[in-house]
């Protein structure tokens, strides 16, 4: 899963300069486990890592610029944000 996590991670901070290593894999973590809980919930077969690895490689190319505002825009993750120090 690290491997995984280090290359989202990487590729997040190329398009997005606002945030600190921290709060990208945060971010990457968050994402893929939003993505994994939701693909299950709705009844679909687990398709495995690399997939899930292809779709956050997508919302990072489309939403990586701004993806640091979703924090002020989404209560959830500015808690989680919140419990890890980031913002105050």
């Amino acid at each position: 899963m690290n491997d995984y996590f280090e290359r989202l991670t990487t590729r997040l901070l190329e398009q997005n300069n606002q945030m600190s290593y921290s709060e990208a894999r945060t971010w990457v973590e968050l994402l893929w486990e939003d993505f994994e809980t939701t693909y299950a919930k709705a009844g679909r077969k687990y398709k495995g890592k690399e997939m899930t690895e292809k779709i956050l490689i997508q919302w990072i190319d489309q939403y990586g610029p701004r993806l640091h505002e979703l924090v002020n825009e989404n209560p959830k993750y500015r808690e989680w944000f919140e419990k890890k120090n980031f913002y105050h």
